[in-house]
């Protein structure tokens, strides 16, 4: 299948593919004697799978490194298992972090609710997000 017919496959551009293929998560194909790539059919299998990966927020190095343990022949479920659980623990502590910044919006929230910008002393930039 041409790059094309690929790309649709795969719901992606033509430009995508050739990135996918210098970044090393698509193998290079053949050419035709036209000069033309000519994918086999298990290109759009291994499309298929670098776009879950990425929607399960695998970051593109990570995705080139489970397949390079597929093209090895060795099953990267485990290595998969160690990504996902890392990512989850990332959007543990990110979660934290937000939880936390909402609760300051909140208090700089009643603190601006209570003060009169009229009151803003000259010398300084804005009272509201000054630490008491």
């Amino acid at each position: 299948m041409r790059i094309g017919e690929l790309a649709a496959s795969g719901q992606v551009t033509a430009k995508t593919i050739r990135f996918y293929e210098q970044a090393g998560l698509l193998p290079a194909p053949p050419r035709t004697t036209g000069g033309y790539r000519e994918y086999p059919p298990e290109a759009a299998m291994r499309l298929a799978f670098i776009r879950d990966a990425q929607g399960a927020g695998l970051t593109l190095a990570e995705i080139r490194s489970v397949l390079d343990i597929r093209d090895s022949g060795e099953a990267p479920c485990g290595h998969v298992t160690a990504l996902i659980d890392q990512r989850l623990a990332d959007i543990e502590r990110r979660m934290a972090e937000l939880r936390q910044t909402r609760t300051a919006l909140h208090e700089l929230a009643r603190r601006a609710a209570a003060t009169d910008p009229d009151t803003c002393p000259e010398g300084e930039i804005c009272t509201i997000l000054t630490r008491p």
